[in-house]
């Protein structure tokens, strides 16, 4: 079966860096094929803009394979478009219909300034990570062989579902206070599910929400949309433990 050839209205934010201010401009789009993903989309539109001796429109992008979480795109209100469980770059133009007009933005938090057009300054995550966000292991004499270290098939699995997140910030732009309780959640729960990540734990925790804090992140208020729009599937859970870790070690500070 052949793909079918859609003709798009795409109002698209401009904003020339990080100081001016942006607004949105307009662009027509032909003969793009449904199979297409939405990336592939925004090339094609580049390429004519070039042609056309005019700027490209940035946006971030780099394995296109839903692994990195550099696509971050609001695609018609919603963050990575109108399908759940994807990143951008893993969106197909199947998903639009001919004629339609596609508003598409950088993500919209204090704590992700713009830097030009749609890309946007995520590396309060990187700071947030780097404040906690690893172990500590011991590299001289002989290690521990990780898989001497008994974890029940219950706490790896959960684990590895927090460690599934990519960092894309979905959950930050998603939600209504700019929160970003899930990825902290998740990159605690990580560590605090195994036994290598206890030693750390509680000093973890203490410096990652402060840090999180520093960096002008808002509160959650459990509304759970981060939930929905995260292409990992990222569940509150792990804000509900990350809240569990920082009373305990809250507590125990005192």
């Amino acid at each position: 079966m052949s793909a079918k050839k859609l003709n798009l209205t795409l109002k698209i934010w401009r904003q020339k860096n990080d100081t001016s201010k942006g607004k949105f401009e307009t662009y027509k789009i032909a003969d793009v094929s449904t199979d297409s993903s939405f990336l592939e989309m925004l090339d094609i539109l580049n390429e004519n803009l070039i042609d056309e001796g005019l700027e490209p429109v940035a946006f971030d992008h780099d394995c296109r394979e839903g692994i990195c979480g550099m696509c971050s795109l609001h695609i018609n209100g919603r963050a990575h478009g109108p399908d759940t469980g994807i990143t951008t770059c893993q969106l197909h133009m199947r998903h639009f219909k001919n004629d339609e007009t596609i508003t598409i933005e950088p993500w919209r938090s204090a704590a992700f300034p713009v830097i030009k057009d749609l890309v946007v300054d995520r590396s309060a995550f990187d700071r947030i990570m780097a404040a906690g966000g690893f172990i500590s292991v011991n590299t001289s004499g002989n290690t521990t062989d990780a898989n001497s270290i008994l974890v029940s098939k219950e706490d790896a699995d959960k684990a590895m579902d927090a460690a599934a997140c990519i960092g894309c910030g979905a959950c930050v732009a998603t939600c209504k206070n700019g929160s970003a309780m899930l990825f902290v959640g998740a990159k605690v729960s990580q560590f605090a599910l195994l036994p290598q990540g206890k030693i750390e734990a509680k000093r973890r925790v203490l410096n990652m929400i402060k840090a999180m804090d520093e960096e002008g992140f808002g509160n959650c208020s459990n509304t759970g949309a981060c939930e929905i729009e995260c292409p990992k599937g990222i569940s509150l859970e792990n804000i509900a433990r990350m809240n569990r870790e920082f009373l305990t070690a809250a507590l125990d500070t005192k």
